[in-house]
């Protein structure tokens, strides 16, 4: 599977490059309160975008990671408390009492 993923970015990374190798034709790149970057290559409009969106793409991931990796932690925490009480039946809740079990005395 990781050998697949890699792959994939290999591909990715050859087509974007490509296209990139295609289209180096200097532009006008035009931002807000018409501020204006003239005769820029294409492919670096181009790399920029591409390199935003994974950054952009890789923070909206990292939320879901760090969630799973707190469920994850207190699963685990969840689990050794529950071996250590199957470990030791006794010691987690103290002495059983017999009166509390079963009284003596009629009530």
């Amino acid at each position: 599977m990781r050998y697949l993923i890699w792959l994939l970015r290999l591909v990715i990374f050859i087509i974007v490059l490509l296209f990139a190798l295609k289209n180096t034709a200097p532009v006008d790149v035009g931002f807000f309160a018409d501020h204006v970057l003239q005769q820029v290559p294409l492919i670096v409009v181009m790399l920029v975008a591409f390199v935003l969106g994974a950054v952009f793409g890789l923070l909206l991931a990292v939320s879901a990671v760090l969630r799973r990796r707190r469920e994850i932690n207190r699963l685990r925490r969840e689990l050794s408390r529950a071996q250590d009480a199957l470990a030791h039946p006794h010691s987690a809740s103290g002495p059983v009492i017999p009166e509390t079990v079963a009284p003596l005395a009629p009530l």
